[in-house]
């Protein structure tokens, strides 16, 4: 049992950590399932064609953006596992795309998109002589950016998850199959692959759950132009809930990402148990 001074000493780190969690997680989830409990809140988003087009936009950033960053992050991890000192000194400057703050970096893929003033526009005149098009006054044009810079902002940061996976791979794996004469590709479909499929697919799961509530990067690249067709149910509810004055309807437009959500938790969770069992 714990004496006097140690059980202090317990309530004293734990209950501030207690009061954190109830203050930051569990009374505004549960406050936000209070404020979207009314049934006609749903049935107002599904008359609003702007919901449904964001339920669209939403599937697409998340599908394109998670699994372009997944795999681009596995090719390259596999770039970067090469002995050579160019390679190694060019890995610090692909990481500071990462490491940079996410707001200033949006915002300067915004101004780059601007239009002509925008600097993709001037390089596309300057180089080839072409007009480029007003990026943000197309949904799809301006969309396909928003995944674009996702992708950019992120591939860093998972392909040094799977740098480090590969690194963990015994060299005596890859000796072997050197004596069984196993090339690049087939070293990468018998070894690299079934060892890094359980990492791939947490690392693929957890990027859901980041991509499904991410506000930054659409808020600040297209910033929902043009006439908020490129909305994410992020952006949406904070446009209900502030810019609409409907808090409720905000709530209950990121309350309907849940029925994803939730099942992706599950999997997340029984992959991490399946890693633990592994280990």
């Amino acid at each position: 049992m714990l004496l006097g001074s140690e059980l202090t000493w317990t309530l004293a780190f734990v209950v501030p950590y207690v009061v954190v969690f109830i203050a930051f997680v569990v009374y505004p989830v549960a406050r936000g399932l209070w404020m979207a409990r009314d049934p006609s809140l749903y049935r107002a988003l599904l008359a609003d064609p702007l919901y449904a087009r964001t339920v669209v936009n939403t599937a697409l950033y998340v599908g394109l953006g998670v699994n372009v960053k997944m795999f681009l992050a596995l090719l390259l991890s596999g770039f970067f596992m090469r002995r050579r000192w160019w390679i190694r000194a060019l890995l610090p400057v692909f990481m500071l795309p990462w490491a940079l703050p996410s707001i200033p970096a949006f915002v300067s893929f915004h101004w780059m998109l601007i239009g002509e003033e925008g600097l993709v526009d001037r390089l596309l005149w300057v180089l080839f002589a072409l007009p480029g098009p007003l990026w943000f006054n197309n949904r799809w044009l301006a969309l396909a950016w928003n995944v674009v810079a996702a992708v950019w902002k992120w591939l860093p940061f998972w392909t040094l998850t799977f740098l480090a996976g590969r690194m963990a791979i015994p060299r005596d794996v890859y000796e072997a199959a050197d004596v069984d004469g196993a090339g690049g590709a087939r070293r990468f479909v018998h070894i690299v692959v079934p060892l890094l499929a359980n990492l791939y697919l947490v690392c693929t799961l957890l990027d859901t759950l980041w991509t499904v509530g991410d506000f930054t990067t659409v808020s600040l690249v297209s910033e929902g132009a043009p006439a908020y067709s490129t909305n994410v149910l992020a952006t949406l509810g904070f446009q209900y809930a502030f810019d609409a004055a409907q808090p409720a309807l905000g709530v209950a437009a990121v309350m309907t990402a849940l029925p994803v959500l939730v099942p992706v938790t599950v999997l997340l969770m029984r992959a991490l148990h399946l890693r633990q069992v592994q280990l």
